[in-house]
């Protein structure tokens, strides 16, 4: 082992050394700027010394992401005084591994370091197959061809072959051409001699964010808890997770996030013909001094920039809060859908008018859903990214107790937040048809409802009780027990309030005509 060992960490410092400045900077990704898209994807830009020489140059950058698109890398100098012509730019996304020096040296003899009676020998061997496959072949519907990966390293030991290796490889010298990180090389032209800070920039998949939300309400029963309105003050929580899994670690790293519905084209892919060229967002906006996160207006979409830079390991998870919002006013709601539709999907409206057994079997669970304004008065007032929100509710020994979770899309400033967190326990409905009289010469339906909702708690409630006219787009109310509110061309709801163990009981009956 440490024979080996010892070859190994020779031939990287050596390698190392032979390095220049302009290839290996401090440490890898230190001082890049990232604006992290919340679609899996990333723009990357680092700034990094180089030095030309008028005429042709070769440089290199070793400090690119395992993801990196090449198509979208774009390389100027950051003060904009050096004339750049990029003849040539290449990019490497295969560092040096045991299994490619492995395939690099089939054919040829190395050593093995092998256990022969107690004692570690070097025995020369033959590699055969190393068993790797650098890329795949596809066929013509895009799936690899039998075997890609599954090759077993073939070394010929003492004039016999044997499937596996045999011992451990001691390889002769990494070779001129290998590389130990993802890099990108250029082939520059440049008038005259220049240093100069370089900026790279480019688009990289293996990065996301995402926002996450922890709302608490207070205990059932205590002051500012939910009454028969169901208004009740909550505290509201958010943070940001981003997540780095672009095989590149990024020290002191200025992070940038994106909220928005980015037209992001997936790698590779090409326009068909006559289709419209596609433009890629950039953004180039300087970062704030807030306290912890600021957020803005960016094109048509929002960004979230942090305040100091931080380091971003490979397979990092990291959170920040950005937003806390305290005796935020919210109100509970209870809405109850009667009409079991799931098994009806598909129906059209004439299939509905058709079907007498349309609509007529009950669903009996009653939604609990929390609605709050996301407003500077109300504590909010910034626009919040798409993300999950958990709720929570204190008990009365005052520990904090799940209640549910679901997501909401990107909210701006000023709009309501609804959220479904789940069926209420106490409180169920039932709903049935009493009556229905048809008459197709005349092109009439008359179709009478009974909703019953029932409070099985020690508290009032206030149900909104919702009732779609699905059969046809002309009708009217010809019969009701209460008021009700039209919420669109077919869709009215009840607004029932229930005493404490008690029921509240709706009819109507609707005429349709066509």
């Amino acid at each position: 082992m440490r024979t080996k060992t010892s070859t190994i960490a020779a031939a990287l410092l050596l390698l190392a050394l032979a390095a220049s400045a302009q290839e290996k900077p401090d440490s890898p990704g230190k001082g890049s700027a990232i604006t992290i898209y919340n679609q899996n994807f990333a723009l990357v830009r680092t700034v990094f010394p180089m030095e030309l020489t008028a005429g042709v140059n070769r440089v290199r950058f070793a400090d690119a992401t395992a993801f990196l698109e090449p198509e979208s890398v774009i390389l100027r100098d950051l003060n904009g005084r050096t004339q750049l012509q990029v003849l040539e730019q290449n990019y490497r996304n295969d560092p040096i591994t045991q299994e490619l020096l492995l395939y690099m040296y089939e054919g040829k003899t190395i050593e093995f370091e092998m256990n022969r009676d107690g004692r570690l020998e070097r025995v020369p061997c033959r590699i055969v197959r190393s068993g790797y496959v650098p890329h795949p072949t596809y066929n013509e519907y895009g799936q690899a061809y039998p075997g890609y990966g599954a090759g077993q390293p073939i070394i010929e030991v003492d004039g016999k072959l044997r499937f596996g290796l045999p011992g451990l490889p001691i390889f002769p010298n990494l070779g001129a051409d290998t590389i130990l990180h993802p890099t990108i090389s250029w082939l520059l032209n440049t008038p005259s001699n220049a240093k100069l800070d370089a900026e790279v920039s480019y688009v990289t998949s293996g990065m996301s964010w995402a926002a996450d939300y922890n709302i608490v309400a207070p205990v059932s029963g205590a002051a500012g808890a939910s009454g028969a309105d169901g208004a009740e003050k909550i505290d509201v929580f958010g943070s940001v997770t981003f997540t780095n899994r672009s095989g590149m670690r990024f020290d002191d790293a200025q992070i940038k996030l994106i909220a928005g519905d980015i037209n992001k084209l997936p790698p590779g892919a090409r326009p068909a013909a006559g289709a419209r060229d596609d433009m890629r967002v950039m953004a180039r906006a300087e970062m704030s001094m807030a306290p912890t996160v600021k957020e803005k207006s960016f094109d048509e979409y929002h960004m979230y920039s942090l305040a100091r830079a931080v380091t971003l390991h490979d397979n990092e998870t990291k959170q920040v809060e950005f937003v806390r919002g305290t005796g935020v006013n919210s109100k509970r709601i209870y809405v109850y859908d009667g009409a079991k539709l799931d098994r009806w999907y598909g129906y059209t409206m004439e299939n509905a008018r058709n079907d007498q057994g349309y609509g007529t079997e009950s669903n009996p669970k009653v939604w609990v859903m929390q609605e709050f304004k996301n407003s500077k008065e109300n504590g909010l007032g910034i626009a919040l990214p798409k993300g999950k929100l958990r709720f929570y509710r204190r008990d009365d020994d005052g520990k904090l107790e799940f209640t549910g979770e679901n997501w909401i899309d990107h909210t701006p400033v000023d709009e309501l937040i609804r959220v479904y967190t789940g069926n209420a326990f106490d409180v169920v409905g039932e709903r049935r048809r009493t009556d229905i009289k048809v008459n197709s010469s005349q092109d009439w339906l008359d179709e009478s409802f009974e909703i019953k909702v029932r409070n099985h708690k020690k508290t009032p409630v206030t149900v909104r009780v919702v009732e779609h006219l699905y059969r046809w787009t002309n009708w009217t109310l010809t019969a009701k027990t209460t008021t009700f509110k039209k919420k669109d061309s077919q869709t009215i709801e009840f607004p029932v309030t229930i005493p404490p163990s008690g029921e509240a009981v709706i009819t109507y009956t609707v005429h349709y005509s066509w």
